[in-house]
């Protein structure tokens, strides 16, 4: 049994203070701004890559390409669920409902880590992107930025998927920039993409091993993760049994390319081996161009950061106001989490994330980045399991987007993510595993005692539609 309660077409008018519900306002083009925006290619490229730059050389455009590849097929796992579970629980909803409460609550807690801590991270990227313009301090700038995109996340959706939107555009722009430059003055062939160089800690020329690609899949993973805000934004889709799936893999696809076609030509453009893991990629931009370019882009790069932060704290609110509706923590809590405000937003929610995002912005990065490639690869493998238990009983007859060459692609998805969680860094791998079990203590000595009243995942009462 996995406890989940799913209401009646004959149940009762929910008293006044229940929990509202969220309106449907958004179709396939909102929505797929709205999530190509929390993946946000831009900044993930300038500021996500890099990193990657730096452990992987000219391996990154293939670990990137795998981890592309890899997300395939959790994409048609998040469109399976996400038509057949739509809420704006996302995973937990999911994972809850096919295989059971606990299940449900841990991946909960993995989707919570990565969605407090995504933001931040990109928001500390702002400062070097404001920098040809003014220099500030990363920290404070991404702190600012992430009260920012709390107050803007306060606004109506509808709203909020133009605003983005427009800002979409500006930093798709960038990154064909980027890749015209790139190409345009390439220093190596195509054969530089599976080289397999990087330059060591004494400046001279390392080869990347197979493992250490293994070991970059779970960041390579987390480049194009923000595929799966459709499936948290599905209660305010219209007709979600079809918007969602065209949503999740529209947008794996057109955000594979963004970041995936530029990171080919930086591979091929940089001027040595010794830039390129370097990874300046403003420099770079800058010395292929003229400062006017450099500026441009970097400014585009800077409105892109505070577009997904924007998107971010939207779909984060989504969360918690969903793990509030589902009582999941005490009484007065759930009441504050899930209050709606004018814009039909839960702003309590917002502010929750936004704020504590705000204070992270002031935690070591490597330590954010490293929490969150381990949280991501975990949260997949949970969501693989619970696609491969999707057509048991009255779900295999329920109407849904069914993925094809089921079950081999959910088990093949779990034996890969799998091997890449045991190829992570240990004091990562301990702080998730720490997190975790802080979380299945709260759930044995809280939730558990209180089946009856607490962790009871429902669904909106229009989700057969």
């Amino acid at each position: 049994m996995t406890d989940t309660l799913r209401p009646v077409e004959n149940a009762p008018v929910p008293p006044p203070d229940s929990p509202q519900k969220l309106k449907r306002s958004i179709g396939v083009v909102g929505g797929t701004l709205l999530t190509l925006s929390c993946v946000t290619p831009a900044s993930t490229l300038f500021v996500v890559v890099p990193d990657l730059f730096g452990s992987l050389g000219t391996a990154t455009a293939l670990t990137i390409a795998i981890g592309s590849v890899l997300c395939i097929a959790v994409a048609f796992c998040y469109s399976e669920l996400g038509t057949l579970i739509p809420s704006a629980g996302g995973e937990y909803a999911m994972v809850s409902t096919l295989a059971g409460r606990l299940a449900g609550w841990l991946v909960f807690v993995l989707s919570l880590l990565v969605v407090m801590i995504v933001p931040p991270v990109i928001a500390m990227g702002t400062a070097d992107y404001l920098a040809p313009v003014v220099h500030l301090d990363p920290a404070m700038t991404g702190a600012g930025v992430m009260l920012l995109a709390t107050l803007a996340g306060l606004l109506d959706l509808r709203a909020n998927a133009w605003i983005t939107g427009i800002f979409l555009v500006l930093e798709v722009v960038a990154a064909g920039v980027v890749a015209v430059l790139g190409f345009a003055h390439g220093e190596r062939g195509a054969g530089s993409l599976v080289s397999m160089q990087v330059t060591g800690a004494g400046g001279h020329t390392d080869h990347v091993t197979a493992m250490m690609v293994v070991s970059g899949l779970a960041i390579a993973l987390f480049v194009t993760q923000g595929f799966s805000t459709a499936v948290y934004l599905s209660e305010e889709l219209e007709n979600p049994r079809r918007t969602v799936a065209r949503t999740v893999l529209a947008t794996l696809a057109i955000s594979s390319v963004v970041i995936l076609v530029p990171v080919v030509a930086i591979t091929m453009g940089a001027p040595d081996l010794k830039a390129l893991t370097g990874g300046d990629l403003s420099s770079m931009v800058t010395a292929w161009s003229n400062t006017a370019v450099g500026t441009f882009v970097s400014l585009c790069v800077a409105l892109a950061i505070i577009n997904a932060g924007i998107v971010m704290v939207i779909q984060n609110s989504r969360v918690l106001f969903a793990s509030a509706r589902d009582k999941a923590w005490p009484q007065p809590v759930n009441n504050a989490l899930a209050r709606l405000g004018r814009f039909g937003s839960p702003w309590v929610a917002t502010l929750v994330v936004g704020v504590p995002g705000a204070l992270l912005c002031f935690v070591n990065l490597d330590t954010l980045y490293g929490v969150t490639g381990v949280s991501v690869t975990g949260m997949y493998l949970l969501v693989a399991v619970a696609a491969l238990l999707s057509r048991r009983g009255r779900h295999a007859t329920t109407p849904a987007w069914r993925m094809p060459l089921w079950p081999a692609m959910p088990i093949l998805l779990i034996a890969v993510l799998g091997y890449i969680l045991t190829q992570q860094e240990v004091t990562y791998l301990l702080w998730t595993g720490g997190i975790t079990a802080a979380a299945t203590l709260y759930w044995a000595l809280y939730l558990r005692p209180r089946r009856a009243t607490r962790w009871l995942v429902s669904l909106p009462e229009d989700a057969r539609a």
